[in-house]
């Protein structure tokens, strides 16, 4: 029987990022890949490829869940980017609607192209209504000081300490990713199941933030938990799998790269 990944979130138009990731990283992981799209993110060339942001009408969204979930048995869903409370209020009623084995919240916070007020109505929401939810969620450097509460996280102690405030919001694991903008010369990624942290290290592949890399690695941890290994056996994978896609990276005309989900030995 083939295994099914779930994902809800937005969809961005390059390619590098968002829902399209996600299903190329499903697929990589030998999993059958359903998508729902939340709204829709499109860079804009002719200003510095700034966001240009338009969000699902809300019953389109619940439309698309009421016909994912009614066509096959899913159980295992990753959360990206959702955008307005709005959408967040769909997307937490449905999800309430059944029991889940798994959801993996990718919490993208301040969804670029939106006004601060409503930015900030999205975080108040997100909080409040899905990260009570999740198993795992995988907030950067960024998302952790805003979740956390702190002003500095560069030092191992305080990614733990942001982890240990995050898990205080409800999720069963938090993965706090130091990313590129961390101190040293490795990605240090730090795993709390809500009483021991456990650090994660990889070389860091060059100085620059690469598209898609958080997506992937949160699509990484929903497909392998999907295949049944435990949340750390799926970080670890996922892990592994992003920086092998960040070290094979695609350029194209954008000023930024993106992660190829295709690079390195496949997880299967």
């Amino acid at each position: 029987m083939v295994d099914l990944s779930y994902v809800i979130a937005g969809s961005e138009a390059t390619g590098g990022a968002g829902l399209q990731a996600d299903l190329r990283t499903f697929q990589e992981f030998g999993t059958y890949g359903v998508g729902t799209v939340t709204c829709i993110v499109s860079f804009d060339p002719k200003a510095d490829w700034g966001h240009r942001f338009v969000p699902v009408d809300p019953q389109v969204i619940a439309d698309q869940i009421e016909a994912a979930t009614s066509a096959y048995n899913l159980d295992v869903v990753k959360i990206g980017m959702l955008g307005t409370p709005a959408t967040i209020d769909v997307v937490a009623e449905a999800l309430a609607q059944q029991s889940w084995r798994h959801i993996v919240v990718d919490p993208v916070l301040i969804c670029k192209g939106q006004e601060p007020g409503a930015a900030l109505d999205t975080d108040t929401a997100l909080r409040s209504q899905i990260l009570p939810l999740a198993t795992v969620t995988t907030p950067n450097l960024f998302e952790a000081r805003t979740l956390a509460g702190m002003d500095d996280i560069s030092s191992i102690d305080d990614l733990v300490e942001a982890a240990r405030r995050i898990a205080d919001l409800g999720p069963t694991y938090v993965l706090v990713k130091g990313g590129v903008e961390f101190p040293g010369d490795d990605a240090v990624d730090v795993l709390f199941d809500g009483k021991d942290a456990e650090v994660l290290r990889a070389p860091k592949v060059g100085d620059a933030r690469v598209a898609g890399a958080g997506c992937t690695l949160a699509a990484a941890i929903t497909a392998a938990l999907a295949k049944g290994s435990s949340v750390p056996e799926a970080v670890r994978l996922a892990k592994d799998f992003t920086t092998a896609g960040i070290i094979d990276r695609i350029s194209g005309n954008a000023p930024f790269d993106t992660v190829w989900q295709g690079a390195g030995r496949s997880p299967r």
